[in-house]
């Protein structure tokens, strides 16, 4: 295989700076926002601007940006990043020939791949951070409105003074070998026909990564799997979950799908693969994802290269 394809992972760059101590200064964001250097990544309904070169747009900060929901993202080269929120959509998704003539708005899945590493890391803490305040805007102790505090990483409670945390959900997404060394695919009961990807799902409290990975490919094939091995792992603001890569070997073969969560599933030789692929019968997961990238590292080949 000529290429890596976990090292080009979207949106896992830590090559920026989030100055958390910076967080707790309470002029902070006013002082930001009164400084010409400072970059802003402007959110609308989730969808930032892209420019005609197919950058992220990264402005200078403007007078309504004290209206908005103001996120500090941190620094990178040194310059202050703050993320500028507003709930609405900007309009319908455009094509990409007219998303680079126009610059307009565009969602994180469509461009990601097409960003900087640290572009990609950027808007995916800015969209992480706005799901979260979305749907937390109301202490779960009391009921009452809680107020964005810590440069919009805490929520705070006026009636308690109990502080809230953004959180984010761990899901293992594993890779599944057998010892013909077949590839284990399946399709979602709400997935169109011919979609098909690796198995994934939410570590429960007090699991471990690995007693995660073996419960879910149990309970969605019926097939038990050992030698689990940590690959790599990849934010998914999509609302809030950290996608934990791995990989394993199964112990049985035989598949037994769960009815009310997989639809169908299939254990692929590599040449098997290649076939229902340029066929046209399977369909799957794009390069944005981890998925994309573990089915890639069994297969030895970008799946981008099999059309």
């Amino acid at each position: 295989m000529d290429h890596e394809p976990l090292r080009d992972l979207p949106m896992t760059t830590s090559d920026i700076d989030r100055d958390a101590p910076s967080r707790s200064d309470p002029d902070l964001l006013e002082r930001l926002l009164a400084d010409p250097a400072t970059r802003v990544v402007e959110l609308r309904g989730g969808r930032a601007p892209q420019r005609r070169d197919g950058a992220l747009l990264r402005r200078p900060p403007e007078p309504a940006d004290a209206d908005s929901l103001l996120l500090y993202l941190g620094r990178l080269d040194e310059v202050a990043h703050l993320a500028a929120c507003h709930p609405e959509t900007p309009g319908p998704p455009v094509d990409r020939e007219e998303r680079l003539d126009a610059a307009p708005f565009v969602g994180l899945r469509e461009v990601a791949t097409e960003l900087s590493a640290q572009e990609a890391s950027l808007f995916a803490t800015a969209l992480g951070l706005t799901n979260w305040h979305a749907r937390h805007r109301y202490c779960p102790r009391c009921g009452t409105g809680t107020e964005v505090v810590e440069a919009g990483w805490v929520r705070r409670c006026p009636h308690d003074g109990f502080e809230h945390y953004p959180r984010t959900d761990p899901a293992v997404i594993v890779a599944v070998t057998d010892v013909s060394d077949r590839l284990l695919l399946a399709r979602n009961v709400g997935w169109p026909e011919g979609r098909f990807s690796v198995l994934a799902g939410f570590v429960e409290p007090g699991e471990t990564i690995a007693g995660a990975v073996a419960r879910e490919v149990f309970e969605e094939t019926a097939v038990e799997v050992s030698s689990i091995e940590f690959v790599a792992d990849q934010p998914w603001p999509f609302p809030a979950s950290l996608m934990l890569g791995c990989t394993a070997r199964a112990t049985t073969s035989e598949l037994v799908c769960q009815p009310d969560e997989i639809a169908e599933a299939r254990w692929f030789t590599r040449e098997e693969f290649r076939t229902e692929v340029a066929a046209g019968r399977v369909k799957p997961a794009g390069r944005l994802s981890i998925a994309a990238r573990l089915v890639e590292g069994w297969l030895g080949a970008r799946l981008d290269d099999l059309g």
